[in-house]
């Protein structure tokens, strides 16, 4: 007889601000992974905006953002009856428990947050932006995670969160799984087509060194067009030639092919022959994702629905875990 622990689904959680808008970056590094794992794992997804707000945001703007994530989500391939979609606001119980981390968590834990010295270089200091990582915690704690994706400037923010889930644990008893970094099988980094030496970022002034989810197909063929190039005319991968590198990444990510055999079918064709299809393939990925994107934006309706009915599962499943949170701290239940 099969047991409900040998079917259970392990538990991961991810999500994303709603600051700028995606990129391919932001498809190739984390929404291609989540899609595939909604067929094998118990999948929380969230648009965190209650981290956004650490940075100065226009509230209109905030608002729509989180709609064209949300919607962006979807058309990426994120099937809402396979996992739980949701604004990270609409779900008190993040900020209640990131109260109650915030009290067993040492001042140096977040002094030493290397993220947070460097959004202090750039950013107004503020007290959300050194106890972000807490609530960071709170997020993946809530849900009994046991696995978290990050990225190379996250990993100090896991290891507080699985610090703070022992720490409790030890104090109280265990109340929290111990959450694993969950690290994609094939991450790609994709870098800036104006600047190669740097990661592509959807924050990035100049507009044309970015491929957005919503970019249509004239955009994407001039900015690939204007992509620069490493010197000479060949089409190889390597240290350096990081340009024709980054864009050989591009070709991998739109079409699935090995760069092996993207090297090959283009070892005696130019740079323009190279870019043309490049700016193809990356249309035949994108346009579907635009146009569905466009589709939900205007039936606004839906999407709202959608958000309620994904802020009641995330509740419900929170609210288990801060009810014991509550009573082992020795809070008196409500009446």
């Amino acid at each position: 007889m099969t047991t409900a622990t040998e079917t259970r689904k392990p538990i991961i959680l991810s999500g994303m601000q709603p600051t700028g808008q995606l990129m391919i970056g932001n498809f190739a590094g984390a929404i291609k992974n989540w899609v595939a794992l909604q067929e094998s794992h118990d999948c929380l997804f969230c648009i965190v905006d209650l981290h956004a707000i650490t940075v100065r945001q226009e509230p209109a703007a905030l608002r729509q953002a989180t709609l064209d994530v949300v919607a962006l989500y979807i058309a990426a391939g994120i099937e809402p009856e396979k996992c739980t979609l949701f604004v990270q606001s609409h779900v008190p119980e993040h900020a209640q428990l990131a109260w109650v981390l915030s009290s067993i968590t040492y001042m140096g834990e977040c002094q030493r947050m290397t993220q947070f010295k460097d959004k202090t270089a750039k950013h107004s200091e503020n007290v959300g932006l050194f106890t972000y990582p807490i609530l960071m915690a709170a997020d993946i704690l809530l849900y009994q995670a046991d696995l978290v994706p990050v990225g190379a400037d996250q990993k100090q923010h896991l290891e507080l969160t699985r610090n703070l889930a022992e720490r409790f644990n030890h104090h109280y008893s265990p109340t929290f799984t111990v959450p694993d970094p969950f690290i994609p099988p094939a991450g790609q980094r994709i870098m800036s087509l104006q600047e190669p030496g740097q990661k592509m970022s959807k924050s990035d002034s100049n507009k044309k060194a970015t491929i957005f989810l919503t970019d249509g197909p004239d955009e994407i063929r001039s900015k690939i067009r204007r992509a620069v190039t490493d010197s000479g005319d060949l089409i190889r991968s390597d240290a350096e030639r990081p340009a024709i590198a980054n864009l050989l990444t591009l070709f991998h990510v739109a079409t699935g092919e090995s760069i092996p055999t993207i090297e090959e079918r283009f070892s005696d064709k130019s740079y323009a022959d190279f870019k043309s299809e490049l700016a193809d393939a990356l249309i035949a990925l994108i346009d579907p994702i635009r146009q569905e994107h466009t589709r939900l934006l205007n039936d606004k309706t839906f999407l709202q629905a959608l958000l309620k009915q994904g802020a009641e599962e995330a509740s419900r499943r929170a609210y288990k875990t801060l009810r014991k949170v509550y009573k082992k701290v020795g809070f008196a239940p409500p009446a």
